[in-house]
């Protein structure tokens, strides 16, 4: 299975997976059409490897419990920028009486400072992302371009019940008001890329459910 997009596609576990596209070159004024590939709705049978080109960008963003982090760490650990990676490293530090409110400020320059020495080395990156941060990805994207890449989003669309009941299973919640935001941020998303309005300078979006991200056992570049 192939997206239609340079030096992106879909393999199967057992399927020999086709050669990519060449890739446009950075200087090119053609610009390709976004290009949408939605494997919900398939009782996991869906690819187990997406493969993305060397220096490409992706994204993974999703409501809070929908398992970008459990997604992250199994198919990309050698090429993962978690923010809860970083929070957890924190927390590890901190007394354990003193609010995360009080040093989250310190944990998200932690992250950017870590995204940003990560996007300057060059190397192909997965980045977690709530959805909820529009200049974070026009950042990614614009640090993507500027190394002849393109920035890719996998969207984990799952229901709020299962991502609160994932929240309660890692034994951390979001606040009601936040969860309405990023419930707000993903749905509009998720059904702009249904509609193939993807956010400036997004190459690609794929669209997972809950099975189709278990199934998914690989990112890779190449």
């Amino acid at each position: 299975m192939t997206m239609q997009r340079s030096g992106v596609y879909a393999t199967t576990a057992g399927v020999p997976a086709p050669a990519p596209p060449p890739v446009l070159p950075a200087r090119t004024t053609t610009a390709a059409a976004p290009v949408l590939r939605d494997l919900r709705d398939r009782g996991g049978h869906g690819p187990r490897e997406l493969v993305f080109a060397p220096g490409d960008v992706v994204v993974v963003s999703g409501l809070p419990g929908s398992g970008k982090s459990t997604l992250i760490r199994r198919a990309a650990p050698r090429c993962a920028i978690d923010s809860q990676d970083v929070r957890e490293r924190w927390e590890s530090r901190v007394p354990r009486l003193l609010p995360y409110a009080v040093y989250r400020p310190l944990v998200r320059l932690a992250h950017y400072a870590g995204l940003r020495r990560e996007l300057r080395s060059g190397r192909s990156v997965v980045v977690h992302d709530c959805g909820t941060q529009s200049w974070v990805r026009r950042w990614l994207a614009r640090e993507a371009r500027r190394r002849g890449g393109a920035l890719h989003l996998l969207l984990l669309d799952v229901d709020p019940g299962t991502a609160r009941d994932g929240q309660r299973e890692r034994g951390r919640g979001v606040s009601a008001y936040a969860f309405a935001r990023h419930r707000r941020a993903v749905g509009r998303l998720v059904r702009d890329a249904e509609r193939s309005v993807l956010p400036g300078g997004c190459a690609s979006a794929v669209l997972l459910d809950r099975a189709a991200a278990t199934a998914l056992v690989r990112i890779s570049f190449r």
